[in-house]
């Protein structure tokens, strides 16, 4: 777990033929997958995946993603992805990691940024709204 971490989540992935270069290596684009497989189940531990999201007013858009390629994931390759919520008062930012399930060896670093926008207005939230504040609280993620 990061340790500025407020909620951590994880999930096991084995890696599809599809998502394979000839080398049977991980095209690098398809990160961007594993990354919102692990994200949504984050999020969900909160109650507050992204028709949540939407049922409430907002839609959290993507604003910037970053991705340090560490080692190659491999097709069949059982990988695990731990999703790290570090901040949430003004956008959601999430720490990744993309490790292997067998050996715990790190694969890829990531992080990526959402903000609300108000789907009214379509106007970007300059503070997370009181939505997000409320169901980490509930679950006590959040004084």
């Amino acid at each position: 777990m990061t340790k500025n971490a407020i909620l951590s989540g994880s999930v096991d992935i084995e890696v599809p033929f599809h998502d394979c270069d000839p080398m049977q290596v991980v095209w690098h684009g398809n990160y961007a997958r594993y990354l919102e497989v692990a994200r949504c189940a984050l999020l969900r531990k909160i109650d507050y995946d992204y028709l949540d999201m939407q049922e409430s007013g907002y839609v959290w858009p993507i604003v910037d993603m970053r991705t340090k390629f560490v080692g190659s994931a491999l097709f069949a390759q059982m990988i695990t992805v731990d999703a790290h919520l570090v901040e949430y008062e003004s956008r959601l930012k999430i720490a990744y990691l993309i490790s292997c399930k067998s050996t715990g060896k790190k694969l890829t670093k990531a992080h990526t940024v959402q903000v609300a926008v108000d789907l009214q207005t379509k106007e970007m939230q300059f503070v997370s709204p009181d939505i997000l504040t409320t169901k980490l609280r509930a679950k006590n993620y959040v004084a």
